[in-house]
């Protein structure tokens, strides 16, 4: 006796009806994509962290503020300035252009100096942000997406039990199998999205406080500088 040929995933995708087919081959659309933005994101929000490390460590060494914001010039023509170092550069350059005016106001230097920070620090977590409500969209669509196909799948097996005088299991599973397929593969997309998602979004909202943290403690230094005199 021999034993039935098992199916393969493959002969089950080849074999699935059209819209089935399409249902599928967005899931998969979707499933490439998001995991390229992962791992976009990961390499980015990896290299934000040591970059705010590293500059934090060498703003609080004790460096000549005018000297870190020559070495930031310098770094930033060869396109290498990023994360909390863009929102020292914008604070210190309208801190500095204000403070050139005559008979400059030390409150109008610091609100102009905060505003300036508060709009890098909105472009630096529009960055850390990027690509998130993407992964979020594929994270909760993806299973519904998925089911839909197996549902599709479902009523067309059972369609096509309406010709066969006796339903056996043999019948059914082939049709049944390549509608589950769906499923599978919207569960493949939608599992590492929503974990992708939930990490990245609080490494986001860390380095965000950071950057916030940041901003204060600078705009701090400032307002003692300005005040100075």
């Amino acid at each position: 006796m021999h034993s039935a040929e098992p199916l393969s995933i493959w002969g089950l995708i080849a074999n699935a009806s059209l819209l089935v087919q399409l249902v599928m081959a967005l899931l998969f659309l979707a499933s490439v994509v998001s995991w390229a933005m992962i791992v976009q994101r990961g390499l980015y929000q990896s290299k934000a962290k040591r970059a705010l490390v590293q500059f934090e460590r060498e703003f609080w060494s004790g460096v000549d503020l005018n000297q870190l914001f020559r070495q930031s010039n310098s770094r930033s023509a060869s396109g290498k300035v990023d994360g909390v170092e863009s929102i020292f550069r914008a604070g210190f350059k309208e801190f500095t252009r204000l403070r050139q005016q005559v008979s400059a106001d030390p409150d109008a230097v610091m609100e102009g100096t905060q505003r300036a920070m508060r709009v890098a620090l909105a472009r630096e977590e529009e960055k850390l942000e990027q690509s998130l409500p993407f992964l979020a969209s594929v994270a909760s669509v993806s299973p519904y997406i998925g089911l839909f196909g197996t549902v599709w799948g479902i009523m067309n097996s059972f369609r096509g039990l309406a010709n066969v005088h006796q339903a056996t299991l043999a019948t059914v599973a082939p049709g049944i199998s390549e509608a589950l397929v769906a499923t599978a593969m919207g569960l493949f997309a939608a599992i590492p999205a929503v974990l992708a998602y939930n990490r990245y979004s609080a490494r986001a909202e860390t380095l965000s406080n950071s950057y916030e943290t940041f901003a204060e403690e600078f705009s701090s230094i400032l307002h003692r500088q300005v005040h100075a005199k």
